[in-house]
């Protein structure tokens, strides 16, 4: 197996962590990128991870920042290598309905969930073009293939993602380079276990497969998406959402 060097943005968090963890398990060398203003917690999660057998690099960006982000993909690039496997993976929510929703909490949610697979995407791909091999994930949700009540802003954001997934993919094609996009369902991580217990009942019972995914099953996804193997899925977005929600 080559080893390759990935990055995965939000890389600290729940879902990202997961992919890291299977990454380096494939045997790739990985970097996690994390919010500047979080390092603390960051070099925590860092040192847990390492102390668990799992070697992570970290790399602190603000998604957000098209600047910011060619800064750390150079500094990843001097200190580990070219970056071949990306995982767009950085997200956060601003919920609200659209007639309450101030306008700082929609464009907040579309720098940080959308902007950023530009913004960091646009600093890896002509290396990959150049090498003709690359691997871009897009982790979008379910909620931008069906909607979400109160959540205007995070639905368009990853929506919108998969329309970039499915152009990129388009133009990258033919250089050996797959983009495919995966929309997680409802996933148990710190986040929803610390949801009220009828809150969290509610949302099992509206699964067909009644319960919560598990961050290793969007994980194991990824890596197959991101490997050697998968040389002929691009432009795809791959739900994993027990069922909760199906289309043709």
């Amino acid at each position: 197996m080559t080893k390759r060097v990935a990055f995965v943005t939000g890389g600290n968090g729940g879902i990202g962590s997961a992919i890291c963890r299977e990454l380096v398990v494939q045997g790739h060398k990985v970097v996690a990128g994390y919010f500047p203003p979080e390092k603390e917690s960051a070099e925590a999660w860092q040192k847990q991870m390492h102390e668990d057998g799992v070697a992570i690099g970290l790399a602190g960006v603000d998604v957000a920042d098209f600047q910011d982000c060619e800064r750390a993909i150079n500094e990843i690039t001097e200190e580990f290598g070219p970056v071949d496997i990306l995982v767009n993976c950085a997200g956060i929510t601003r919920d609200g309905t659209l007639k309450k929703m101030p306008e700082e909490n929609w464009k907040a949610v579309m720098a940080t969930n959308l902007d950023s697979a530009f913004n960091v995407t646009r600093h890896v791909i002509n290396g990959m073009l150049e090498r003709g091999w690359g691997r871009i994930v897009n982790i979008a949700s379910v909620n931008g293939q069906r909607g979400q009540f109160g959540q205007a802003n995070y639905s368009a954001a990853k929506a919108g993602m998969h329309g970039f997934t499915m152009a990129v993919a388009l133009e990258t094609a033919a250089k050996g380079i797959t983009v495919n996009t995966v929309s997680p369902g409802y996933i148990a991580t710190a986040m929803t276990e610390a949801m009220p217990d009828e809150v969290l009942q509610s949302i099992i019972n509206s699964v067909p497969m009644r319960r919560m995914g598990k961050p290793e099953e969007i994980a194991n996804t990824v890596a197959w998406l991101a490997s050697e193997a998968n040389a002929y899925t691009t432009g795809a977005n791959i739900p994993v959402n027990g069922g909760l929600f199906t289309s043709h």
